[in-house]
């Protein structure tokens, strides 16, 4: 059941970014390199590149056609493992900047090309790979790559020494797979995902997987942010990208990305995902009864986190119930959203390979007034962790309509993001549930006990006996009973709730402590959705 990691994405990372790629082959539009040039070198600048894309989505949408070599058609997950970029073959490796940028080939799951250019002084140049940039490992695969026409690169990743200066083979930032990317603060592994833009996920139509077409690089400048472009294309919609991204320094343990999204689009779009996030939540101390596993938690995310524009914090724990859950969280210019792994303790996972307590938590900043709108979560069944089956993003009230322009500005964190660094108030800690009612006699299959721990913030320094109140409602179910004590052996404070649902409701929970005159905890919510 163990996950071990190398430089390669692992099974679900592929999966996460390319388990559509059938629906790609259909839904993906380049019949020739989108913005290419056939001058060696030619003037870039982020505007310029903005009205190409917005030229590009008045044109009609093609289906793209690849001619992939044999050998490279038919790969497998194990045999396109063996392909790995050779890292004396890293482009800036003798640059004083601390990057260095490698490619990923295509085969298996990845069988659209992407053109990668290098930006310097203002000038774009392609940059070029070959086989000779790789090692295969399987050897028939290494003679048809040295005698058959290279294939071309399916995405691109650059490395920095994250967590040493002395190594430069830190993972700091990967693209692969429609518009799907990944980041790391320091000491951690790859966990959830990015990506540049969601269409009509889990609705009443077909979804839709926009693809970074083209990455343009700046060459990097010691001291100074790494900046990509990236060329978005849809049948619905094309886009301009710009990702400025800081890593993890000395003081700082998370990696940041400064995001401009600029869209063009070609068709209405029935729901607009922006700045969307992907995760993976298979069981935890809530829904574990499920699982015969000798791991206490699995998941890449625990918890969607959004701040609100009046400063209030929501915690809405994830859930992996047997059928599809959808909660919209209606907003005006929210401060942030993301997805966060809490517990950063190795004893709450057991797991020595996978090594979920060094999971990413990812936070989306808006910048500027982003208006009405909501923040979307969806919770897909899963069984196996190699399942990606969480995903939140923001869905402007505005309809997407053809022939619009919009831009999108926000901040990407990546990294540990634990809440003891915010003193003020209280975080949700865990969330537990199981039959209601008294232990050791038989209650009604109707009740069902959640328990909620809070943590930090001014409940560590409360004086004795200072009166604490419950703030909680229940939606499609009566609240029965809650306690609220503090547990000596760990300072936590638990709330017990026993609740009795409706017959075929689905339980929407909210909760949180006020005292001393003003609330002293995130809010608490909770959707349970009881087996048929």
């Amino acid at each position: 059941m163990t996950r071990h990691h190398t430089n390669q994405p692992n099974r679900r990372a592929f999966m996460a970014g390319l388990g559509f790629s059938l629906f790609l082959a259909s839904t993906t539009s380049l019949t020739r390199p989108l913005l290419a040039q056939d001058v060696e070198t030619f003037a870039f600048d982020f505007d310029s590149f903005s009205e190409r894309m917005k030229a590009l989505a008045a044109a009609e949408h093609a289906a793209l056609t690849v001619d992939m070599p044999a050998a490279f058609q038919n790969l497998d997950y194990d045999a396109y493992r063996m392909i790995q970029y050779r890292g004396d073959a890293s482009k800036w490796a003798d640059d004083a900047a601390g990057y260095r940028l490698q490619a990923f080939h295509m085969g298996w799951l990845y069988n659209e090309p992407v053109k990668v250019f290098e930006i310097e002084n203002g000038s774009a140049r392609p940059l070029d790979f070959g086989a000779e940039d790789f090692t295969y490992h399987d050897a028939a695969v290494g003679d048809a790559a040295a005698t058959g026409p290279f294939p071309g690169v399916a995405g691109l990743r650059v490395n920095y020494p994250l967590n040493s200066a002395d190594n430069p083979l830190d993972e700091l930032v990967t693209f692969l797979g429609a518009s799907y990317f990944r980041a790391l603060g320091r000491n951690n592994i790859y966990g959830a995902s990015a990506r540049g833009l969601a269409l009509n996920s889990w609705i009443d139509v077909a979804e839709e997987f926009p693809r970074f077409s083209e990455f343009y690089v700046e060459k990097p400048v010691p001291g100074a942010p790494l900046v990509v472009y990236a060329a978005l294309e849809s049948p619905s919609l094309t886009g301009a990208y710009r990702f400025a991204i800081t890593p993890a320094g000395d003081a700082s343990q998370p990696s940041v990305m400064d995001v401009t999204a600029r869209l063009y689009f070609r068709t209405d779009v029935k729901e607009l995902g922006v700045a969307p996030l992907t995760s993976m939540f298979l069981y935890a101390e809530a829904n574990r009864g499920g699982f015969d596993d000798y791991r206490p938690q699995v998941h890449d995310s625990n918890g969607l986190l959004v701040e609100r524009e009046s400063g209030e914090v929501m915690w809405r724990a994830l859930n992996n119930s047997a059928w599809l859950g959808n909660s919209y969280l209606a907003e005006t210019n929210p401060k942030a959203f993301g997805l966060y792994q809490r517990g950063r303790d190795f004893e709450a996972y057991q797991d020595a390979g996978a090594h979920y307590e060094r999971r990413p938590s990812i936070r989306v900043e808006p910048v500027g007034q982003w208006g009405q709108g909501m923040v979307r979560l969806i919770e897909i069944p899963a069984k196996l962790e190699a399942d990606d089956n969480i995903v939140a993003y923001w869905i402007p009230a505005e309809p997407a309509l053809a022939g619009q322009e919009r831009e999108y500005n926000y901040r990407l964190v990546w990294g540990d993001l634990d809440p003891e660094d915010r003193p003020d108030l209280a975080y949700v800690a865990e969330t537990r549930a199981g039959v209601g009612g008294v232990s050791g006699v038989e209650n009604e299959a109707s009740l069902r006990k959640f328990v909620v721990d809070f943590k930090g913030g001014e409940l560590e320094t409360l004086p004795a006996g200072t009166p604490i109140d419950v703030l909680a409602t229940v939606g499609g179910g009566t609240m029965r009973n809650s306690v609220l004590s503090r547990i000596d052996a760990n300072g936590a404070w638990r709330l017990v709730m026993d609740v009795e649902a409706e017959p075929g409701a689905t339980l929407e929970l909210k909760a949180y402590l006020i005292g001393l005159g003003k609330k002293l905890t995130e809010t608490w919510l909770y959707q349970w959705r009881p087996a048929a």
